[in-house]
């Protein structure tokens, strides 16, 4: 699924509203955790794309084909299910670790990618380039899991980045 960005800041959320409806249409609640922190991370992906490059971008989603089966009790839960989202825009140039000050307005979306992301990266696409993570979606939580925005936040406090 592609979505087209002109390169205008109000599309980040006409972005974050179409992966919303994608989601619901595959089953995936907007309060689930999987939905909120997909939503943020889009936010932040296309709002670099756009701010940074001030050209058009495209969104994409690879969603599962629906939601996760129900595991009866007892049986060892089905493997998660990886949703992946990308962002590809005109610009070459790499995503560049920045450090931001504490009353910094910006330069912290990377890191907040890197913090909840369960993988990332980039990679050139034709002229451009494509900046992408995925996010696993678990039938159940792992043992011994941390809260997605508790325990673990610590270690991102010093993680700061832009992307260009």
């Amino acid at each position: 699924m592609t979505l087209e960005i002109r390169p205008d800041p109000e599309e980040v959320g006409r972005a974050r509203k179409w992966a919303r409806s994608r989601l619901a249409g595959l089953g995936i609640a907007a309060d689930e955790p999987l939905a909120e922190t997909l939503i943020l991370l889009v936010s932040e992906l296309v709002t670099n794309a756009v701010v940074h490059t001030g050209r058009p971008a495209l969104l994409r989603l690879s969603l599962p084909g629906g939601p996760p089966p129900v595991t009866p009790a007892g049986a060892e839960p089905a493997a998660s299910v990886t949703v992946r989202l990308e962002v590809a825009d005109a610009s070459s140039r790499a995503p560049v670790p920045r450090c931001a000050g504490r009353e910094a307005t910006g330069g912290r979306g990377l890191a907040l990618v890197d913090c909840l992301a369960d993988r990332w990266g980039w990679s050139p696409e034709g002229a451009g380039k494509s900046i992408w993570c995925e996010l696993d979606r678990c039938t159940q939580p792992r043992e011994g899991a941390a809260p997605a925005y508790g325990v673990q936040s610590a270690a991102c406090e010093d993680l700061l980045f832009e992307a260009f």
